[in-house]
């Protein structure tokens, strides 16, 4: 799952970098911001197959179960949302891994 290279980046960063990797993001990461909106009006803009691409990929690097819709909504509203629900699973994580 994860590697130890990606065990010294900030888990924001990695989640960011797993963002505008499986998804086309026209953004880079750095334009992401951590409470950024990920659905709806005023947000990064992402679709229902973005979030089932984010459901996956999450799972795949993280161990992450997105069990149904109503968790999806839960976790996936930004950044900061994912990054709490992997900190959730993973406890060796350091709170300052953002």
């Amino acid at each position: 799952m994860l590697s130890w290279n990606r065990m010294e980046q900030p888990l924001s960063q990695q989640i960011k970098k797993l963002m505008v990797d499986n998804l086309m993001l026209q953004v880079t990461e750095s334009e992401i911001a951590d409470d950024q909106a990920l659905f709806g009006p005023g947000s990064l803009g992402l679709d229902s197959v973005d979030a089932l691409q984010l459901v996956v990929a999450l799972d795949k690097s993280f161990g992450l179960k997105i069990p149904d819709p109503a968790a999806a909504k839960e976790v996936l509203q930004s950044v900061n949302s994912m990054v709490a629900a992997v900190r959730k699973i993973l406890p060796a994580a350091s709170p300052d891994s953002r």
